[in-house]
């Protein structure tokens, strides 16, 4: 199951101007927007309740490059495991 934002023809960012990447390879302080979640019905439903939803901005505060990683997402610091991490995908806004 995979979990996108809704696209609308009102969008004012080219797709080409985002890049998509894992949550697992960004370096501590990096921030983004939640892109969309990848995985199956389980654990897409546990980080939308947990607030991981499509848009929301998210800023890594800490990723040591391997074990978990910390990242604070609409006022709460979430723990997520590195196989977790990397089936998020987070617009950077960077080409």
């Amino acid at each position: 199951m995979t979990i996108s934002p809704p696209t609308a023809a009102s969008e004012t960012v080219a797709p080409a101007a985002r890049q998509s990447v894992p949550l697992s390879t960004l370096p501590t302080g990096a921030q983004g927007v939640l892109h969309s979640l990848h995985g199956g019905h389980d654990f897409c439903s546990r980080l939308a309740n947990l607030g991981f939803t499509a848009g929301a901005p998210i800023t890594v505060v800490q990723n040591y490059g391997r074990g978990p990683m910390l990242v604070s997402l609409r006022g709460a610091l979430v723990a997520l495991g590195r196989a977790e991490a990397t089936r998020v995908l987070i617009s950077t806004g960077e080409s």
